[in-house]
């Protein structure tokens, strides 16, 4: 299965991801969340494991565009709103098979992937 990455091709942590996994020749199907979101599913593997707030970038231009700041919402409306604002979401979101990481700071977390031949 092929290495799945969420995020934007302008995000520095997102190139990072492709970057990491195209110098080992490792597929990665990109999922640009500036033309389109992650399902309900997707992001509901990454709420599983990390919970919601860890998805959430609230220091993005976007969050402060919406007004979320003082926003108190519960796990599921959070999941409706990334769902329609998916510029919100910490980036990348990276996985494969059931591996999944947040953000541009997993390259040891990646590196142990391919050195178990998972990708």
């Amino acid at each position: 299965m092929p290495v799945q990455i969420f995020g934007t091709r302008k995000n520095s942590s997102t190139r990072k991801a492709e970057r990491f996994f195209a110098e080992r020749r490792i597929p990665v199907h990109f999922v640009d969340l500036a033309e389109r979101s992650a399902s309900k599913g997707e992001l509901q593997r990454f709420v599983q494991k990390f919970g919601i707030d860890a998805l959430i970038d609230r220091s993005s231009r976007r969050f402060g565009e919406l007004g979320l700041g003082p926003s108190r919402y519960g796990a599921d409306r959070w999941l409706e709103i990334l769902q329609d604002e998916p510029l919100l979401l910490v980036q990348p979101l990276v996985r494969c098979a059931a591996r999944l990481t947040i953000g541009g700071d997993a390259e040891a977390e990646w590196k142990a992937w391919v050195a178990e031949g998972i990708t």
